[in-house]
């Protein structure tokens, strides 16, 4: 039997298909009630959140089924489905299922997929189900068993094709990774099968990444990936420790402020560059890396590669990436990207960023002026050293049926649920 309230909610889901976004006032109305301090974070005006759950465990992605259930992935193993029974904006219900860690999420003609380090699998899915009944299937196995920057994030295009970031397990290709003073590798081998984005059948069973096509390359770590306006939109963490490996060549300041987070628009064939550039922040160009002759500023061979479209802070280190469809929140939000900050350890001795998630405003398909941060307070106050003393940190955004927004949490497992209250 349908509840009281789940016939209320299709009634106003279809007077929102019948009068479109002239309806954002009557799902304000039937919005559950926020927090009072919004869960611990801070929005902008207009804005509220409640906390829909919490201590799910080392929460990553989410993807929202169209009946509102939300499913989790988690790094400490398995997804979790979550319910609200009671229309109060809490999921009460919880179903966990699986093992594995899991990164990247998402739904696809009939299927709920995820992506584990070493594989993307999937399971038949049925609307209402929030454990599946089957076995999950391998769609993709095979991949590098190296364990640095091994979580995978997936989309899909409208081209029934599949898509996985392939992270390098290394800060800039040297010969002995991460230590003082070591030149690159020249050609950098990693590239064969890391440091890049394959696409494959999403519905063939039983690929191995040797099956796939290298889309993209030169790009060292993105879980951050989804597809849009006909491309692959990646959010990327850039290099680290350029004072401790170079300290004749940068400061701990300039390690703490240049090398910047990138937001690419990749079509086939894309090469951003890594191992041997990255995006100086401070100057906006791509410059050489120390590994290959750089001081920050010379440019050298990077002049042949391709630009990101947008740069964020260094070491806030982007792990998932939401272009933004709904009508709850206000017309500004329409068509622009929300991305979620992990933070990262490597701005030390200076103090720890990031620990948001931010907006990318977007008009005719391109980035329109600088980044907002839209959700903080995830560090807590105060300054954050080190980032297993932050609260909470942001890892995953999920648009809900209605255009509210979900945000995870990977430190406790706690999930946000974003409102806009205010005035269009």
């Amino acid at each position: 039997m349908i509840s009281t309230f789940k016939r209320a909610a299709f009634g106003l889901l279809a007077a929102c298909i019948v009068f479109g976004a002239g309806t954002q006032r009557a799902w304000a109305a039937a919005t559950p009630a926020c927090d009072s301090d919004n869960g611990g974070i801070t929005l902008p005006p207009g804005f509220c959140a409640l906390v829909a759950a919490n201590n799910l465990g080392a929460a990553r992605h989410a993807v929202v089924a169209p009946n509102g259930d939300l499913f989790v992935a988690l790094q400490s193993g398995g997804i979790v489905g979550l319910h609200d029974s009671t229309g109060n904006g809490k999921f009460d219900v919880q179903e966990k299922f699986g093992s594995a860690s899991v990164t990247g999420i998402g739904f696809h003609d009939g299927y709920l997929y995820f992506a584990t380090p070493l594989t993307v699998e999937r399971y038949k899915w049925s609307p209402g189900q929030l454990n599946p009944v089957d076995a999950s299937e391998v769609v993709v196995s095979g991949f590098p068993t190296e364990r640095e920057h091994d979580d995978k994030g997936l989309t899909f295009d409208h081209h029934e094709h599949l898509y996985v970031n392939v992270g390098a397990p290394s800060n800039a290709c040297q010969s002995h990774d991460r230590r003082a003073g070591v030149v690159g590798m020249d050609p950098c081998p990693i590239l064969e099968r890391h440091g890049g984005a394959w696409r494959f059948d999403a519905n063939k069973l039983g690929q191995t990444q040797a099956d796939g096509v290298r889309f993209v390359t030169g790009l060292r770590q993105f879980p951050a990936l989804t597809w849009h306006d006909h491309a692959l939109y990646i959010v990327m963490n850039n290099r680290d420790q350029l004072d401790t490996l170079w300290p004749k060549s940068f400061t701990a300041e300039e390690n703490a402020t240049i090398p910047a987070e990138t937001m690419d628009r990749a079509v086939m064939g894309s090469n951003y560059g890594w191992p041997y550039c990255f995006f100086n922040y401070k100057d906006q160009k791509l410059v050489l890396n120390p590994e290959y002759g750089g001081d920050g500023k010379k440019v050298g061979r990077c002049g042949q590669y391709s630009l990101p479209i947008a740069s964020y802070p260094a070491h806030w280190a982007p792990v998932d990436i939401m272009f933004y469809s709904g009508h709850q929140f206000p017309a500004h939000y329409r068509g622009g990207a929300f991305i979620a900050f992990h933070g990262s350890w490597n701005r030390a001795p200076l103090p720890q960023a990031g620990y948001n998630v931010s907006f990318q405003p977007f008009k005719h398909n391109k980035p329109s002026g600088k980044f907002e941060v839209f959700a903080d307070g995830f560090k807590g106050n105060g300054t954050l050293m080190n980032p297993s003393d932050a609260p909470a940190r942001a890892d995953g955004v999920a648009q809900a049926p209605d255009g509210s927004l979900y945000i995870t949490d990977s430190q406790n497992g706690k999930i946000w649920h974003v409102f806009y209250h205010g005035k269009s």
